[in-house]
């Protein structure tokens, strides 16, 4: 799995810009199995219900995955018994405004923007979004994510039928 982290070679912003539109990318084409390789083994991805609290694990929250949920998570999107998820949405997201908020030899956190359009049902619709990263190095040099919050800019308000990765 993805546990032996090795924090010896820093990362750059181009890197991990990169890695962040590969990603981005994934989860555009619904290439979810590739998207969970992508995380270390105790990551977690987290869609809030409110702006920066404190601690994400004690709010309630859309989204707080670690590695099981998420793994169900995939699996239930790629079912097809999934309501919000049958038929997919198709989706383009955008991915800007990076800015690093802390670094250190193997580990970078930063913040960014997201402005995902979804087409579904004849609909379309804008969901931008901050998103804040935590990057690591794993011990073969590649790139994982170990946290990655979506807060949408309308968090707070009800959400619906959301039937994909953000």
């Amino acid at each position: 799995m993805n546990g032996t982290l090795e924090m010896t070679e820093s990362i750059t912003l181009a890197q991990a810009m990169e890695f962040i539109w590969a990603e981005a990318d994934f989860l555009d084409r619904l290439d979810y199995k590739p998207w969970l390789k992508l995380w270390t083994d105790k990551g977690k991805y987290i869609v809030p219900t409110e702006r920066d609290p404190e601690d994400y694990a004690e709010v309630l929250n859309i989204v707080y995955d670690n590695q099981t949920m998420r793994e169900a998570r995939v699996k239930r999107l790629l079912s097809g018994f999934s309501m919000s998820s049958a038929p997919p949405a198709r989706t383009v997201r955008t991915v800007s405004r990076f800015v690093v908020t802390a670094s250190d030899t193997g580990v970078m956190e930063l913040r960014a923007a997201q402005m995902l359009a979804e087409y579904k049902y004849g609909h379309m619709r804008v969901l931008p979004a901050d998103l804040k990263y935590r990057l690591v190095r794993a011990a073969d040099g590649a790139l994982l994510l170990d946290e990655k919050i979506v807060t949408l800019i309308n968090a707070d308000d009800y959400q619906f039928s959301i039937g994909y990765l953000l």
